[in-house]
């Protein structure tokens, strides 16, 4: 998640009852000493990798990969993983996938949580929005059905942008994802 985005979902995250990483960790007595933000720094780094093992543990399909980003933990579902062949629905795997997902953030619920689409490199480039944006609000309104808090969501539409493979056969149907970018609240 930018750090923009972070700082303008803050007061609406709050707002809404949020709760923040510091508020949730027991913080142990070897932190009261030092500079605050290494001791933040510290508490997110925690708070995070516990979610990110948790996540590795439950996510083992193929197609899903969780991978750590500095204090960020990101997923990535490849679309065949979550969604029907040709169809803009989510099919019976990937509800039982995001539900997963769903109770591991109701649980972890002091992040923030950024639902990226992204599509192959397409002719139309706004179609490729189009497509990716309705990917990730699909896995947004699960999630909120799932009473993942709205709140903590940044729901965005990437199209063809940032690709992690070739634009081959195989590569598109790799590119063709919904990332969330877990970042801590603090």
């Amino acid at each position: 998640m930018t750090e923009m985005s972070r700082v303008a979902k803050r007061p609406v995250y709050l707002g809404a009852g949020g709760r923040l990483v510091g508020d949730v960790v027991k913080k142990s007595d070897t932190l009261d000493y030092g500079d605050k933000a290494t001791n933040d720094n510290v508490v997110a780094t925690h708070y995070m990798s516990k979610l990110e093992f948790e996540l590795y543990d439950t996510l083992r399909k193929p197609g899903i990969s969780v991978q750590r980003a500095g204090t960020d933990v990101v997923v990535i579902l490849v679309r065949d993983a979550i969604m029907e062949l040709n169809v803009a629905e989510i099919s019976e795997t990937g509800d039982d996938t995001l539900n997963k997902i769903a109770r591991l953030l109701k649980k972890y619920d002091a992040t923030f949580i950024e639902i990226a689409g992204y599509t192959d490199a397409m002719r139309d480039a706004n179609a490729a929005h189009v497509l990716s944006l309705d990917m990730a609000q699909r896995v947004g309104v699960h999630l909120s059905r799932n009473k993942v808090g709205t709140a903590r969501m940044f729901i965005v539409g990437r199209g063809s942008a940032r690709p992690i493979a070739a634009q081959d056969n195989v590569g598109r149907l790799t590119n063709r994802r919904v990332e969330l970018r877990l970042a801590p609240a603090r």
